[in-house]
């Protein structure tokens, strides 16, 4: 698949008004955004940990550990690093906040502003 070298990749919650905010920033940073729905667009093991890998963290640092799902099927419970994986693939809507990707940068918006760290 070609991409566009500006290309910015957003991962997003459609529902979320952080994302909704960063979702409306990202066209600033490039004019190729390429906007992927999480809770539409599976996103495999593989691909989850081609996104940590570029935003240096690790799975469990992408969810939101007060969400009350969080708290019902994984709180409490001791998990490794592939247990992590799956939680994100099978739990998307419980991710913090935005991700954006764009050439080897990658950034959580737990703010809207941060994704302005890809320029």
């Amino acid at each position: 698949m070609k991409m566009h070298p500006n290309e910015l990749f957003f991962y997003y919650t459609p529902g979320q008004s952080i994302d909704k905010q960063a979702r409306a920033y990202a066209r600033s940073v490039s004019r190729y955004v390429n906007e992927i729905n999480i809770e539409k667009e599976k996103i495999t093991t593989t691909g989850w940990r081609t996104i940590l890998d570029k935003l240096h963290l690790r799975a469990k640092d992408l969810l939101n550990r007060a969400h009350p799902e969080y708290q019902i099927h994984i709180a409490g419970k001791t998990w490794d690093e592939e247990s992590w994986l799956h939680i994100l693939v099978k739990y998307p809507h419980l991710i913090k906040a935005p991700i954006a990707i764009k050439r080897d940068k990658a950034v959580l918006c737990i703010k809207p502003g941060e994704i302005f760290k890809l320029n």
